[in-house]
């Protein structure tokens, strides 16, 4: 080791101290034998009296609701990409934390998410993407941290009320099915649940972990306090936005605690600023010891709720394109130079003018400093509200002591954020060499800087050639939906926003319409959301404005059952109550109806015609400037009704209530 120390050039020591961050475009260097020249705060990162909390990992959350939606319909090798991107180790968020939800048939925030029981004789643990996505996260990190989260909840658990928890036992059955089916169908072991200890018990589940409340500090940790029981089965308290703070009955409990959904935040280079203050900040404010980002990827429809809120973006399956937002190079200054099990030392804080750092060691060696400095402009989180702070420009001089006094060498990693003309992600600079610096070194800090400096050698920034360029929704889309053994249960491009549609083979109809798109419920879910009482699914260009939709229809329920197809949809997620758009609707007692919204309260015509259940129709509607019309069974039923709002928005399908429909031979031919 001595020989090899000696063995180092003096010009590698020199270029070290003169050309760290030079070569990242400015004159940020770390100014080594020259501390005492430059004023500004002097920083110990010291192991001598012992370490702080253990470090639990960074992570993200698939659904909460349907986020990851549109990335199952990538071809490859593009969604292999985009994953290696989130989760292959030194590559890129090489995230340690996956969490997803568990469907329950609600639409919670950009859609639905199918429940793996429907009904209470109901079970399919190959419905939707969530158990296809853990399974890539473990191929990249086998490692990786899984939770399941329940965001809404089939309606049958509710025994006639709006509430899951009407039957405790049931519901913990529930989610112990879905704990269960995990491992029996897909061989995954899920880390992290909610409450319901004995019941994992009574399942041999004993290995699987209890985070409470995952929403708010109190009351349950103030709860905990007062219950032994209830302190003994919880091992993490995780609270949802906290602003980097945690409360006081928290601490108390010396529990874990994770800020166990956080972000939400547009992944411009705002919301890398966000997410890179609050991933330091969250423990050294709140004794957070892990933070998980809401969401993990942007592959939802743009124009739904939060649009690009994930770490990066993809939202494109027709065309390929995706986009590594700065996020994802932002986690990569924590997550690629630490790992669950490590420690932060207990000397982190905050800089004397605005940022902050920690550092965390895995006990044999390894040093990890993280230094931020986001300015407030620049790093607002979507909430809560951030009160004013200043960042200026500084002199940071980081003195190492204890078991780090002898390190000879930190490599290092910058990311500027801003301008164009000064903006770096996830840059490795040259290395500072500390044989002769007493083991301290000073950085020129900037605003909206991120500094990585440690002893691993294995950081990376993960490149693949650039994917195909952005393209809009293919103006012509056809789906007939013949697919015998389908990989995943919902078709492709459909984002169900109330409802959920499927895949279905018509073992009574061995034709035409042997292979269908079915609508699956029949009872509404329970959910926070003010959702719809129509079930609806949206698809397409939210530009588009002149199309026609055809698609064949079957309505199952007698007397009462109505389907619609539908163009210029406005509004989808938690705003679906009040989409607007032109609306088709047949109705199995013989009539007909064309609204403005999807509630169903502005008529524009209405009528008898000869439909009835169980029989199958072609609807056709054409939207084009101002006016609409439209045809049953290739036969015009009106024409030219004047509509004037919306201009634009998505194609859609879907039934007059919570009720089981088919769909058929979709087609739509648009231009904006």
């Amino acid at each position: 080791m001595a020989e090899w120390l000696l063995s180092a050039s003096w010009q590698r020591r020199a270029k070290a101290m003169t050309a760290a961050a030079g070569s990242a475009g400015r004159a940020a260097v770390p100014l080594l034998l020259c501390a005492l020249l430059a004023p500004g705060g002097a920083y110990v990162l010291d192991d001598s009296d012992g370490l702080g909390r253990e470090f639990d990992g960074i992570g993200a959350v698939s659904g909460g609701g349907a986020t990851s939606r549109l990335l199952v319909n990538y071809p490859e090798p593009y969604r292999s990409q985009i994953l290696d991107y989130l989760f292959k180790p030194n590559f890129g968020a090489s995230l340690h934390i996956l969490k997803v939800e568990i469907g329950g048939d609600g639409q919670t925030t950009d859609g639905t998410e199918p429940s793996h029981m429907h009904y209470a004789l109901d079970e399919n643990y190959f419905r939707g993407y969530e158990w296809w996505l853990m399974k890539e996260a473990k191929k990249r990190n086998p490692n990786i941290t899984l939770i399941g989260l329940p965001w809404s909840f089939p309606g049958w658990l509710g025994k006639g009320f709006d509430w899951p928890y009407v039957n405790l036992q049931l519901t913990a059955y529930y989610v112990v099915t879905w704990i269960v089916g995990a491992k029996r169908y897909h061989d995954l072991d899920i880390d992290y649940i909610g409450i319901l200890r004995k019941m994992l018990n009574y399942q041999g589940l004993q290995r699987v972990k209890i985070i409470a409340s995952d929403n708010l500090w109190e009351s349950i940790s103030a709860s905990m306090l007062l219950d032994a029981e209830l302190f003994k089965v919880v091992d993490v308290i995780g609270a949802h936005y906290p602003g980097t703070h945690s409360a006081k009955d928290a601490k108390l409990t010396g529990k874990k605690l994770w800020s166990s959904e956080d972000f939400s935040t547009l992944n411009s280079d705002m919301g890398a600023g966000c997410w890179g203050r609050i991933l330091n900040q969250n423990y050294i404010n709140g004794y957070m010891t892990s933070t998980i980002a809401w969401n993990l990827v942007a592959s939802y429809y743009e124009q739904l709720p939060y649009g690009r809120c994930g770490l990066m973006t993809a939202q494109e399956p027709w065309s390929g394109h995706y986009v590594v937002e700065s996020p994802v190079w932002v986690s990569a200054h924590t997550t690629q130079f630490t790992q669950p099990g490590w420690y932060y030392l207990k000397t982190v804080g905050h800089l004397e003018k605005g940022g902050s750092y920690v550092a965390l060691t895995d006990g044999l060696g390894n040093l990890t400093i993280i230094i931020e400095t986001m300015s407030h402009k620049h790093s607002k989180c979507i909430r809560p509200f951030l009160p004013y702070f200043n960042v200026s420009q500084q002199f940071a001089t980081f003195v190492l002591k204890g078991s780090f006094s002898e390190i000879p060498e930190l490599q290092v990693w910058y990311t500027k954020l801003g301008k164009t003309s000064e903006r770096f992600l996830f840059k490795q600079l040259d290395s500072l060499w500390l044989l002769d610096s007493d083991g301290s070194f000073t950085l020129s800090l900037h605003e909206d800087e991120l500094f990585t400096l440690t002893t691993l050698t294995t950081g990376r920034k993960g490149s693949y050639p650039l994917p195909p360029k952005s393209q809009p929704f293919p103006s012509t889309y056809k789906d007939d939906f013949n697919v015998d053994y389908p990989f995943f249960s919902e078709a492709p491009n459909f984002a169900d926003q109330t409802g959920v549609f499927e895949y279905f083979t018509n073992i009574e109809d061995p034709g035409e319409h042997h292979f269908t798109l079915r609508q699956v419920l029949n009872q509404r879910p329970i959910t926070w959301a003010a959702d719809a009482s129509n079930t609806i699914s949206i698809i397409g260009d939210y530009n588009w404005t002149n199309l026609t939709i055809k698609c064949d229809v079957y309505i199952e329920t007698p007397d009462t059952g109505g389907v619609f197809i539908a163009g210029r949809v406005n509004k989808g997620g938690i705003l679906i109550r009040s989409a607007r758009g032109i609306f088709f609707w047949i109705f199995a007692n013989g009539s007909y109806r064309v609204t403005g919204d999807l509630a169903g309260w502005i008529i524009y015509a209405l009528g008898r015609v000869e439909v009835t259940a169980k029989k199958w129709y072609t609807l056709t509607l054409t939207i084009k400037g101002h006016f609409t019309s439209g045809m049953l069974n290739d036969k015009s039923l009106w024409t030219d009704i004047p509509v004037n709002f919306p201009k634009n928005g998505w194609a859609a399908i879907g039934t007059h209530s919570f009720e089981f429909a088919q769909f058929d031979n979709f087609l739509v031919e648009a231009t904006r």
